[in-house]
């Protein structure tokens, strides 16, 4: 089976508020916290895009590249990559923000020995990517995507706790609140998977 991983937020865990938050004090700039839990930094306070790339630039990269990984990542990719399953890591992240983005991940991803086997930046339509190139699974953090992806018939698990809003009256098929969840869902998709291949 071929699974796509997002990374921020779904193999990591993204703080998009306290090192943002000490960026506008310091430098006296007047934008205000909107959404503490929004998946995209410009919708975490109330300013624009070059505002946020001017932040980013100065430093607020970070927030990103010293992310901690989320528990439970390293471990259940582990098992999924010693039980024959593929692991492609698909990022929306961009050259915009991070001139390299495969380069950054893979550093990443790499010091914190999480395995995978392949890396994909600059993919924003991730189901649409999962429907050409044959990824059975996608797992992401933000439900857009998710529901996007489902929509396609793409199998989408979602990661996400109690924060996490659905839009109104939609549903997710898989939804998982921690990797442990997530990777007995995926086993689950590997059975259905096999299933349909015997019938």
């Amino acid at each position: 089976m071929k699974i796509a991983v997002d990374l921020d937020d779904t193999l990591s865990v993204v703080d998009r508020v306290t090192r943002a938050s000490g960026y506008i004090a310091r430098m006296g700039l007047p934008y205000k916290l909107v959404d503490p839990d929004a998946h995209a930094l410009a919708d975490v306070f109330d300013w624009d895009l070059p505002a946020v790339l001017e932040f980013v630039h100065a430093g607020g990269v970070v927030i990103f590249t010293d992310a901690a990984a989320r528990k439970g990542a390293k471990e259940t990719l582990t098992e999924l990559r010693s039980e024959g399953h593929e692991i492609l890591v698909l990022t929306a992240r961009s050259k915009e923000w991070f001139i390299n983005p495969e380069k950054v991940s893979r550093d990443w991803l790499e010091k914190r020995h999480i395995p995978y086997d392949g890396i994909v930046a600059e993919v924003r339509k991730k189901g649409e990517y999962c429907l050409l190139n044959g990824v059975d699974v996608l797992v992401d953090d933000n439900p857009a995507i998710c529901l996007a992806a489902q929509e396609l018939g793409v199998r989408a698990v979602l990661l996400g706790d109690r924060r996490t809003r659905l839009p109104e009256g939609a549903e997710m098929r898989y939804r998982g609140a921690n990797w442990a969840q997530v990777a007995a869902i995926l086993r689950r998709i590997s059975m259905e998977i096999s299933e349909e291949g015997n019938e």
